[in-house]
């Protein structure tokens, strides 16, 4: 059994602990509709100012921000002690490959997300200054690139309490939804299943309905077939209908040409909505469109970092954030608020920008907690240099995008 440390706080503008976490379950599936007594977990506390940055440095004075920070000399974070982490960012330690993360909605003053891991479908409740807390277990194939890659809370999160989860089964890809102490539930059953090409994206659009991107099980032909449900962008109500007002009536296909999906977000009102995906030889970043095949991005890599998650802070400091799974850095692509891109992404966590450098890793799936804050998992043990404290749930704010100084 792995010993876990309490993480002390001792800065004033330290985020607060949220309430009781949830006891933990583990479930098998059935067909009956998912009951809704679920416990919430973000009660109120006290506010902490959105510019303390994820490394806990009050007064990070990035591009704009002239409050003194920048004549001091920030102190390094010391590195990872057993499970233990200084790093005031990091809401969990010693989990397992944590593709899906999402954060639990509030004003950010006192942080909390549910975190999956990849390979075991094991979801855990990560608050600020508490063990992660075991919240459900879900049965998945997490061979190749599947398992639970993907996790959304409901767009009527706070009177449901629901939370949607992509998963890989041994015969299928599917969306399913969880409560608290009760089975998952299939929602959308029938996504097509290859060796490769499984990973899939959950969103919501804003306006009451689930988007989601389907890989295409390593055949790129069906990302075009209209008949297959791979390789899309699907729009669809919670029960797995298509949601009214699709680009089709009856139909949940919201676009077509997906191929690998990293992450989908988008702006508070939803009028900006973005999909991170991987070609066979780019990774891209699109602005969606409804009944818009992909086929301009609004970004690519050439030297495909591996795009996985993504948070828009375009309203915050004009940026959209991409997490990377293969380079381990955040790419910060610039945007105005009409969802044009105005130049090349600058990079942060990479190691060798910010005051002082730092980098988590390998990061995958991203998800806003508030207008101010978002949260991320790390990979490292897929593939990475995993440190004692992999793999982590960390929280990223709109200062630490613009502290890195610029660089290409």
């Amino acid at each position: 059994m792995r010993t876990r440390y309490r993480r002390k706080w001792t800065s004033p503008l330290a985020l607060l602990a949220c309430g009781a976490l949830l006891l933990s379950g583990c479930a098998k599936f059935d067909n009956t509709a998912a009951g809704q007594n679920f416990t919430p977990v973000n009660p109120p506390s006290p506010e902490v100012p959105p510019q303390v940055g994820p490394g806990g440095e009050a007064g990070d004075s990035g591009p704009g921000r002239g409050n003194g920070g920048s004549n001091q000399t920030p102190t390094p974070v010391p590195p990872p002690q057993g499970c233990k982490d200084f790093d005031k960012a990091v809401l969990a330690t010693c989990l397992d490959t944590v593709a899906a993360v999402a954060g639990i909605p509030g004003d950010g003053s006192a942080p909390s997300a549910l975190a999956g891991e990849r390979k075991s479908g094991r979801i855990l409740l990560a608050a600020a200054e508490k063990e992660p807390a075991a919240w459900a277990t879900i049965p998945v194939d997490g061979s190749g690139d599947g398992g639970l890659t993907s996790l959304a809370v409901s767009p009527g999160f706070a009177e449901d309490q629901l939370v949607f989860a992509y998963i890989t089964t041994p015969a299928d890809n599917r969306v399913v939804r969880l409560a608290k102490g009760q089975a998952p539930k299939p929602v959308l059953t029938g996504i097509p299943k290859g060796p490769t090409g499984n990973r899939g994206a959950i969103g919501t659009d804003g306006k009451g309905a689930l988007l989601v991107a389907t890989g295409d099980a390593g055949n790129p032909g069906l990302a075009a077939d209209p008949a297959s449900l791979a390789g899309k962008v699907l729009r669809i109500d919670t029960s797995g209908k298509p949601a009214p007002g699709n680009p089709t009536a009856g139909s949940a296909v919201f676009s077509t040409g997906v191929h690998s999906p990293g992450g989908l977000c988008r702006d508070q009102a939803g009028s900006r909505l973005w999909l991170t995906d991987r070609l066979a030889d780019k990774d891209v970043v699109y602005r969606l469109s409804a009944g818009q095949p992909l086929t301009t991005p609004a970004w690519s890599w050439t030297d495909k970092p591996g795009v996985a998650g993504c948070a828009d802070f375009v309203g915050a400091v004009g940026y959209l954030y991409v997490t990377t799974s293969i380079a381990g850095n955040l790419q910060n692509l610039p945007v105005t608020p009409d969802g044009a891109v105005t130049g090349k992404p600058s990079l942060s966590l990479d190691g060798k920008t910010g005051k002082p450098p730092k980098t988590f890793g390998r990061l995958a799936g991203m998800s806003m907690i508030s207008p101010q804050l978002a949260v991320a998992g790390t990979v490292n043990k897929d593939g990475g240099a995993p440190v004692s404290s992999d793999d982590r749930v960390v929280l990223i704010s709109p200062t630490i995008g613009r502290s890195g100084g610029g660089k290409d």
